[in-house]
C-alpha cells in the first residue's frame, strides 16, 4: 500500500529494541502492537483518500451514504446512524451537513420525535455511493496486500480487540432452522 520508498529499517521494530533497552520490556509488545495497528490505518486511509479523491468525498462521508444504501428505503434515524457508524453525533452532523449541501442527503422531520430527524438517500447520493464503492472495492479492499488466511486471521484478532475493549457484544447463536 505504501506509496513512497521503503525505510531501511522497520521504525516500529526499532522503537521495540529501545524499549526493551529502556527495561520497558513488558510493554515492548504492547507498543509495537499498537504503533503497528496505528500505522496500518495511517497507510489504509491513505489508500481509501486517494480512492475517494477524484468522487469528492471523505471516509466519513462515504460510510453514511453506504450505511443509508444499505438501508431497504435508503432512510436512517440520524441517532441509528450514529449508533452503527460508532462516531460522536457532531461528526454525523458535520458529515450529514456536507452530504446535504451536495444534494446526496436530505432530512426529514423523525414521524415520533420532534426533535429527531430521518435521514433519506438521494437518487444522486445512492448512485454516488455505489460508484465509490466499485471504486474502494477495486484500488484498496481487493488490494490489503495480505494472504487470504492471513487477512482472516487479522479480521480475527482484530475482532476479538475490540470485542474485549466493550465495542460489541459475542454474537447470540442463530436458532435452528425450522
Amino acid at each position: 500500500m505504501a506509496r513512497r520508498a521503503p525505510l531501511p529499517v522497520d521504525p516500529i521494530a526499532e522503537a521495540r529494541r529501545q524499549w526493551v533497552a529502556h527495561g520497558w520490556t513488558t510493554a515492548a509488545d504492547g507498543m509495537s502492537a499498537v504503533t503497528s495497528i496505528m500505522r496500518a490505518q495511517q497507510l489504509m486511509l491513505a489508500e481509501v483518500d486517494r480512492a475517494l479523491r477524484p468522487l469528492d468525498l471523505t471516509f466519513a462521508r462515504y460510510e453514511m451514504l453506504r450505511l443509508l444504501a444499505f438501508t431497504r428505503e435508503g432512510r436512517l434515524p440520524m441517532a441509528s446512524a450514529t449508533a452503527r457508524l460508532q462516531v460522536h453525533p457532531a461528526s454525523v452532523t458535520n458529515a450529514v451537513a456536507r452530504l446535504e449541501q451536495d444534494g446526496l442527503v436530505r432530512r426529514e422531520p423523525h414521524p415520533h420525535d420532534g426533535r429527531a430527524a430521518i435521514l433519506v438517500l438521494t437518487d444522486d447520493g445512492r448512485a454516488l455511493a455505489e460508484t465509490a464503492t466499485d471504486a474502494l472495492n477495486d484500488a484498496v479492499f481487493s488490494r490489503v496486500g495480505l494472504e487470504d488466511e492471513q487477512l482472516a486471521q487479522l479480521i480475527h484478532v482484530l475482532a476479538r480487540l475490540r470485542q474485549g475493549a466493550g465495542d460489541f457484544l459475542p454474537p447470540k447463536p442463530l436458532p435452528d432452522p425450522l
